[in-house]
């Protein structure tokens, strides 16, 4: 049985990224880069103030108290109309150019205004509260990288830069199915013996948060000409995601359904727990995944193996969730011959990071995924005290522990 690092290699060595476009700026939120931004621009492209304040040159502060006569006014927009002389300043606001002969702004806070003129109460050092030109950004600076996440900081750079229409990788399209006659559509009370039908919609939006178009192709019976027909549903789809089926009961048909589809499949069991039963397979060019059916266990390996792949498919560089070294702050057990992925809360104490489990680590607690920040890995047969170190798949930012 594969553990989970040969599972995602062999998964991630048959996915690459999808084909580029040219989309509004606004639009690329979340959009990975195609291709690498180098700036034709100087940012800024002239010096200008930080404050609100009077452009002088630096040199004409004296020690003591300096006298200076106030010659202009420069408002942000406005390029200076004349040059500063010898002895003079300018009122100046923020984001204003500086005028030529100027090297400094003192605040307006800092000076005494009197009958036109202004009087400093000491020197000042060249270049304060000044942003010198090509402070942020100089032509020829390679700014930002192919493959580099499109978050609001970079779509304001891209603005400063006049990137209207970016260069980015397409999303992936993703269908995903349920299987199971026990499934009860959201909206109909579920019967005698049914459930509501979580996975869909938890697939769904793990698909969407990882940049994906996500579509839902329903619930399928288990009978193997339903599944069958209705993967073929999803055939044009980049990525086909299908949720139970594919463990080893008389019911589970998934396998059988993609085989008769034609797809190669690659694996079929992880050392893993929860999450032992999953399928990955090559149909054309859609990539097919067969998720476990019950719902932590399906969150979890869309994490570990999905989200890996949407990620590549999508062009970008960072695949991977972050991951932190967490102590534990109560016994975490993982009992049994698979590596767990367990429920954890971290916690930042301001040294530090603490971690212990949610709870109960069943497969079917899907409240255990709505209060957990991140996975703990935990080898197999282990149990871990209060204390001892954890790496941590962080699936959230963690919670800053109040200070008494």
């Amino acid at each position: 049985m594969l553990n989970v690092e040969e599972a995602l290699q062999k998964i991630l060595e048959r996915v690459g990224p999808l084909e580029t476009e040219r989309v509004d700026l606004l639009a690329s939120l979340g959009r990975a880069l195609a291709e690498p931004i180098v700036s034709g621009r100087e940012i800024p492209p002239w010096p200008n103030s930080s404050m609100d304040g009077y452009a002088l040159r630096a040199a004409d502060v004296r020690a003591g108290e300096t006298r200076m006569p106030v010659v202009g006014r420069i408002t942000a927009g406005v390029m200076p109309s004349r040059t500063l002389g010898a002895g003079e300043t300018m009122r100046i606001f923020t984001g204003a150019p500086l005028p030529e002969g100027a090297d400094a702004v003192v605040p307006q806070e800092d000076v005494r205004v009197d009958d036109g003129h202004v009087v400093l109460r000491g020197p000042i050092p060249a270049g304060a509260f000044v942003r010198p030109r090509g402070e942020d950004v100089r032509p020829g600076d390679r700014v930002l990288d192919a493959g580099a996440a499109l978050g609001p900081a970079e779509i304001g750079l891209l603005a400063a830069l006049g990137h209207g229409r970016p260069l980015v990788h397409r999303r992936p399209r993703v269908a995903i199915l349920s299987t199971g006659d026990e499934l009860a559509e959201l909206g109909s009370e579920p019967g005698p013996g049914q459930i509501p039908n979580s996975n869909s919609y938890s697939l769904f939006a793990q698909a969407l948060e990882a940049g994906a178009e996500p579509v839902i192709l329903g619930i399928a019976a288990d009978r193997l000409e339903t599944i069958e027909e209705r993967l073929t549903w999803g055939l044009g789809a980049d990525v086909l995601l299908s949720s139970a089926g594919v463990s080893v009961g008389e019911a589970d048909l998934v396998k059988d359904a993609l085989t008769r589809l034609g797809a190669e499949l690659h694996l079929w069991q992880v050392s893993m727990r929860p999450g032992k039963p999953i399928t990955f397979g090559t149909l054309g060019r859609t990539l097919v995944f067969g998720l476990p059916g019950n719902p932590v266990s399906a969150m979890v390996t869309f994490e570990l193996f999905v989200r890996p792949a949407l990620r590549r498919l999508a062009g970008h560089a960072a695949l991977m969730r972050p991951r932190l070294r967490a102590r534990a702050l109560a016994r975490i057990a993982n009992p049994g011959a698979r590596r767990g992925y367990l429920r954890a809360t971290l916690v930042d104490d301001g040294s530090g990071y603490g971690v212990r489990l949610t709870g109960d680590q069943g497969s079917g607690i899907l409240r255990s995924m709505v209060l957990a920040d991140g996975l703990a890995i935990v080898p197999p047969d282990t149990t871990l005290e209060a204390g001892q170190e954890v790496d941590v798949i962080v699936l959230r930012s963690p919670v800053k522990e109040p200070t008494p």
